[in-house]
């Protein structure tokens, strides 16, 4: 392995703990209050690190848990008894009707390209009574941000969102897609993400900037100055914004 692919490893690495850090708390959260059985048959998709799949291989112990990701290299099968790592594209992956109790993705369906039908076939692969759980994020308007650095930064950041084929709005969308896949007691929860929306929202979005802005400012959308001056006002309340809004979208079949 290369020393370029060693820092690339350990700068993924880093930024899924503090993902995992900031975002773990409301989907664990959620997921407590469905009252998953012992025995219950989860499945985690594009589970990351895999801090959701482990903790979810503890909430069933008389169960399973089948975490998948197109990059399992963070993932390890051995940390908890009944989870099962799979390598793979879950838009390409199929599971027979009625086999899971629970059903988790996160940060994935806005970068999918069909995203309603990985929706409509993970309805279909819920049990009787069990739940999918959806969260994603809707990016609101660069050009809304509160200061003139914010709307360079988060132009650039948009950018190469946009760049790799995500859907910036698409989370806007899941609780209808999740009714329209016949989905019921769908029920929604919004967060407020940006600047100075949290501790551990500002050291991530720090992080990132410091270990993935490069890129950005080597496509000329944002310089160097604006992102060392975005990171330096996280933390102070005149710079205070909401940029994105988390929503956390739960259905049950």
């Amino acid at each position: 392995m290369s020393r370029h692919e060693q820092g690339t490893d350990q700068s993924e690495a880093i930024l899924s703990k503090l993902w995992e850090r900031n975002y773990d708390p409301l989907t664990t959260e959620i997921i407590s209050r469905l009252a998953l059985r012992p025995d219950a048959r989860c499945l985690d998709i594009g589970a990351g690190a895999g801090s959701l799949s482990y903790w979810l291989a503890e909430r069933v112990p008389d169960g399973s848990v089948l975490a998948v990701d197109v990059d399992t290299g963070l993932l390890d099968a051995s940390r908890a008894p009944g989870l099962t790592v799979r390598q793979g594209d879950i838009e390409r992956e199929e599971f027979e009707p009625g086999s899971f109790d629970l059903i988790l993705v996160r940060g994935v369906l806005s970068v999918l390209r069909d995203p309603d039908a990985l929706i409509a076939r993970a309805a279909r692969w819920l049990a009787p009574n069990g739940w999918l759980v959806a969260e994603d994020f809707y990016f609101l308007p660069a050009e809304d941000a509160a200061t003139p650095v914010g709307r360079a930064v988060i132009d650039a950041y948009l950018r190469a969102f946009r760049g790799h084929g995500a859907d910036m709005r698409f989370a806007r969308r899941l609780p209808v897609r999740l009714a329209q896949a016949g989905l019921t007691s769908v029920d929604l929860h919004l967060r407020p993400l940006g600047p100075g929306q949290g501790e551990y929202e500002n050291e991530l979005m720090r992080r990132r900037l410091e270990l993935q802005g490069q890129p950005l400012v080597d496509n000329g959308w944002v310089s160097a100055a604006e992102i060392a001056e975005f990171i330096a006002c996280l933390d102070r309340p005149e710079a205070r914004d909401v940029t994105t809004l988390l929503f956390s979208v739960w259905g049950q079949r």
